[in-house]
């Protein structure tokens, strides 16, 4: 009971961040830089701003599809194997690319620990608690 219980907090807090986050890099990508790393575009030059903004919004786009995704096909997650080892497989892939940066381009704030280490343990959480809900194969 307490392992469906954090499943679904970790599933449903991971994918609402997904949408919410998603959404607002979308539609909100200058403020959305200028709030998460401190880093003004209006300062760049405008083609250099233009481009980061523009794979920004991409990127954003495609975490809110991802978020949406996961919240429409949230019973096919928790059932069906290939649908499960999908998700888990995208959520532990963030998890790895975190660790990757962290290596390979030093420490982030404070923020960016958190998301890394809730995400870790949500993908853990979620891993266990589905293995007792997938329909056999």
């Amino acid at each position: 009971m307490i392992l469906r219980w954090l499943s679904n907090i970790f599933f449903y807090g991971y994918v609402g961040l997904l949408i919410i986050a998603g959404g607002w890099g979308v539609l909100f990508g200058h403020l959305d830089q200028k709030l998460l790393f401190n880093l003004n575009t209006d300062q760049l030059d405008a083609v250099i701003a233009s481009s980061l903004i523009s794979q920004y919004r991409f990127l954003r786009a495609i975490e809110f599809g991802f978020g949406m995704m996961s919240f429409v096909f949230r019973k096919e997650i928790f059932r069906d194997r290939l649908f499960n080892t999908l998700f888990l497989s995208t959520m532990s892939l963030g998890v790895l690319a975190r660790v990757i940066s962290l290596i390979i381009d030093g420490s982030p704030n404070g923020a960016f620990y958190f998301f890394a280490i809730s995400e870790l343990i949500g993908a853990i959480v979620i891993f266990l608690y589905s293995r007792t809900t997938l329909e056999p194969t």
